[in-house]
């Protein structure tokens, strides 16, 4: 019976660990949405990891590091009428590896431009206690 009891808690404990790890990424990915709603690329860019070994995946290929990928929203995205207003949808959150996790959503910017969205997937690492978005494939 003590056996069974142990095995319990440890997937209790577990699954509570899982449950955490996926509140904090939906924090940080709601916080990238309000600091982008506000017209603020260089917020939104502060969940990224801050080296050169960041990924950015998009429609013209790779973009290799923080400041490089800063760069390349700051140029895309050279105005708040161009940001317009983004709405993150979440599809699915999966763990990879006990200090990874994988997500999946939908991003729509509605702008008076025109509308454009997509989907994208983000793999963060937890990195001295903190998540940080280490690969971005946006399409």
């Amino acid at each position: 019976m003590r056996k069974i009891l142990a095995i319990l808690l440890v997937f209790t404990s577990l699954s509570t660990a899982n449950a955490q790890a996926n509140k904090e990424i939906l924090s940080l990915i709601t916080k990238q949405q309000n600091d982008w709603n506000r017209g603020d690329i260089h917020a939104f860019m502060e969940n990224y990891l801050h080296t050169d070994s960041l990924m950015f995946i998009g429609k013209n290929g790779v973009t290799y590091g923080w400041k490089n990928t800063l760069d390349k929203y700051l140029k895309g995205y050279p105005d708040t009428a161009t940001m317009g207003k983004l709405k993150f949808e979440i599809l699915h959150i999966k763990k990879a590896g006990k200090r990874y996790r994988y997500v999946v959503g939908k991003w729509h910017l509605s702008r008076s431009i025109g509308d454009v969205g997509g989907h994208f997937t983000l793999l963060f690492e937890k990195i001295n206690k903190v998540w940080v978005i280490v690969s971005d494939h946006t399409s």
